[in-house]
């Protein structure tokens, strides 16, 4: 089967609001979610800034009861499930559980409840170690918590492919429906580890802005004066449906999929290829499974970290697939206002590119104020941009080499 396969519900918690609309509003008004961190003492750390998310209630979403049992990356990938089934209007009961699945994308899992439980271990307090300690902290029980409570009976896993997990993820979930073993996919990514301990390593790294002083101004892709990533944490969730059931029940439909690509980089743990080969072969492979020719992409949401060699090589990888079309390709990362979420930048980074396409508003890359060396494309720069995209890309790339490029269109009947 090749059936068509449609967006039709968008679900965000992110560090710019607790909503999908909020959201949006926020990404193209180039508002940032970065600032001093608050959810621990951060004063020894050389990285005391953050893109966290703000006023989140999980009770306004699920039951008080529930939420001590959630992890906090579970808690917002249920709280953004919520939102995406309301506003897809999908309605789960015993005629069509077993044809809806979900799968999720999510870097690191319950860091934050691991550290706790560990500190209370090697402090001699292993009694005290919750009975939820393994449920609540596996990655897998965010689309597990989902199908349990929302009762999606269909295709149901976890991707912990890093940076690219929430892109996989949704790239699955197209598969799934596009191939006939579902109808409907509850889909994205969520990530919630702005801890001590992940701070720490990424710094240890040299991965991060240490641009404490100027928290809004730290992320800034393809800037001359990039200095690393910031972390961000919430969660996007997208409900596809194949098209003939979308239309059957009269749904609004924001986007539909028509491609995705995977590919690995073979090269190193961390760093991608300075030619930007495995990037280059993924946006190719996306472009092959869409069917259609380089030229027609009109607006590429870039991985765009904000990271020296990152910025460098997916620019490269760019000139590389769209030739001398990548000049008059639209880039923008929006990174830059919500940081970089991991395993979760893939799913609100392809609710950004539906909303796009939807709306027919290019989100800008803030902070861009100098472009960076080989970085002279059209990113976008500061101020958002209409424009009536038709088609657009949307790439994650991870750790380990590991990548992810969907290809979405403008709905036509």
């Amino acid at each position: 089967m090749n059936r068509r396969v449609v967006v039709t519900g968008l679900g965000l918690v992110t560090p710019l609001a607790i909503g999908t609309k909020e959201t949006w509003d926020a990404v193209c008004a180039g508002r940032s979610g970065v600032a001093e961190i608050t959810r621990f003492d951060a004063s020894a750390l050389q990285t005391r800034i953050a893109a966290e998310v703000k006023d989140f209630r999980a009770e306004d979403f699920f039951s008080r009861k529930d939420a001590k049992r959630f992890e906090l990356f579970a808690s917002y990938a249920m709280a953004a499930t919520h939102m995406a089934l309301e506003d897809s209007g999908l309605v789960i009961d015993d005629s069509n559980a077993s044809r809806v699945g979900t799968v999720t994308g999510c870097g690191l899992g319950g860091l934050s409840f691991m550290e706790e439980t560990v500190y209370k271990v090697y402090k001699g307090n292993s009694k005290r170690v919750s009975p939820f300690f393994i449920p609540m902290m596996i990655g897998n029980m965010a689309p597990g918590l989902i199908s349990i409570h929302f009762g999606a009976k269909g295709p149901n896993s976890s991707l912990a492919t890093a940076c690219a997990a929430g892109s996989h993820a949704v790239g699955n979930s197209f598969k799934i429906i596009q191939e006939g073993r579902a109808d409907a996919m509850i889909t994205g990514g969520t990530e919630a580890v702005i801890t001590p301990t992940c701070i720490a390593g990424f710094n240890a790294m040299k991965a991060l802005s240490t641009r404490n002083d100027e928290p809004q101004k730290a992320s800034r892709p393809f800037d001359r004066d990039r200095d690393g990533f910031v972390v961000g944490e919430g969660s996007g969730i997208l409900i596809l449906e194949a098209l003939e059931h979308a239309l059957q029940r009269g749904a609004r439909i924001y986007a539909e999929f028509i491609g995705y690509g995977m590919t690995g980089d073979g090269y190193h743990i961390t760093s991608p290829p300075p030619d930007g080969d495995g990037a280059a072969r993924c946006m190719a492979a996306a472009l092959e499974d869409a069917g259609i020719s380089y030229d027609s992409v009109d607006y590429i949401n870039a991985h765009g970290t904000s990271t020296p060699l990152n910025d460098l090589y997916e620019t490269r990888a760019i000139k590389t697939v769209f030739k001398e079309h990548a000049q008059s390709l639209a880039i923008s990362s929006t990174k830059s206002m919500t940081g970089h979420l991991l395993g979760g930048a893939g799913g609100i980074e392809t609710a950004f590119t539906a909303l796009t396409l939807h709306d027919g508003i290019i989100p800008p890359t803030m902070n861009h104020d100098h472009p960076g060396d080989e970085c002279d494309l059209d990113y976008v720069p500061n101020v958002a941009r209409k424009s009536k995209v038709k088609v657009a890309m949307t790439n994650s790339f991870g750790f380990g080499g590991t990548n992810a490029t969907l290809i979405l269109s403008r709905y036509k009947n």
